[in-house]
């Protein structure tokens, strides 16, 4: 009985000097922890809207994903951030599309990775368009083809871009985007972000003065510590959080969330917001942007407040 209770005894002790030290461990984060760095791109431009409009993928309820069609249609109609998606060809270039294949949105198949720039560049970016479950097709073959990096740089210096990277090969693809960007002098106007902690990374490392949001496992470890309290133990390496409402069945956008995202200068960004009721719901909640679909419904809504 005496060895068992100095066995228990033991435990005790060992698991109070465990949580001494968890707790010593917090107090220095967050005596040594700062908020994120503040960056250019969030800075307040003339006539902007509040919260600012990400026209997701060029817009795509309202035109072709990740086409030219739909970035200029959604900057004449008002949308602050022009957003899309990232992918590197088999021979280098940087091409714009959400998913790792051409077979959903054009009129071809293949993985981006194993086609030519010029073999992308035949096919037919609005072949599966449809703004009516199929029964038509509008823009199919009126030559909307699937754009590259440098064309939307070259077409929007002057706009705020949101591009998140879908390659899998991370030094490649941070080292070609780099370059891309610093060569179009859009080091201000780029916000990145990325599923993969690999190719976010990779980039950082890459290009350290441009601005990201937090990947998918940034943005966990925050809303856990924001659940008890820690989030001042956070530095971020990140200068936003983009997220969706919901995830594994909790749910991530709340006044709390937020409030915790504020306090260490994290504007929060949430996607992919769609409906009119969502879109005046999420609004009302004092977020600092949202990605939707259908950014005319969001400006009708932010026109009429």
């Amino acid at each position: 009985m005496r060895v068992f209770r100095k066995i228990i005894k033991t435990i005790g002790l060992i698991f109070a000097a465990l949580v001494v030290l968890a707790g010593a461990g917090i107090i220095v984060k967050l005596l040594t922890s700062h908020p994120a760095t503040p960056h250019p791109w969030f800075a307040a431009q003339p006539g902007q809207n509040k919260p600012l409009v990400f026209a997701h993928q060029g817009g795509e309820g309202l035109w072709p994903s990740n086409t030219m069609l739909g970035f200029d249609n959604s900057a004449k109609l008002g949308a602050d951030v022009l957003d899309t998606d990232m992918h590197m060809t088999k021979d280098g270039a940087l091409v714009l599309m959400h998913d790792e294949t051409v077979n959903r949105t054009t009129n071809g198949t293949g993985a981006i990775r194993d086609l030519t720039l010029a073999e992308i560049k035949k096919l037919d970016a609005a072949y599966s368009f449809s703004t009516d479950g199929g029964k038509t097709f509008p823009y199919r073959g009126q030559g909307v083809t699937v754009p590259t990096l440098e064309e939307l740089f070259r077409a929007y210096p002057d706009k705020r871009i949101g591009i998140e990277i879908k390659q899998t090969e991370p030094e490649a693809t941070a080292k070609a985007f780099c370059q891309a960007i610093r060569k179009a002098n859009m080091q201000n106007k780029v916000l990145v972000s990325s599923f993969r902690q690999q190719n976010m990374l990779a980039f950082r490392r890459e290009c350290p003065e441009i601005a990201t949001s937090a990947t998918e496992i940034e943005a966990r470890d925050f809303f856990v510590a924001q659940m008890i309290g820690l989030q001042g133990i956070i530095t971020p390496e990140y200068q936003s959080l983009q997220i969706p409402e919901r995830n594994s069945g909790f749910t991530l956008l709340t006044a709390q969330f937020i409030a915790a995202a504020h306090s260490r200068g994290l504007p929060v960004q949430p996607w992919t917001i769609n409906t009119e009721d969502d879109l005046r719901r999420i609004i009302a909640l004092g977020v600092d942007a949202i990605n939707t679909d259908y950014p005319d419904r969001m400006l009708k809504i932010l026109s009429n407040k």
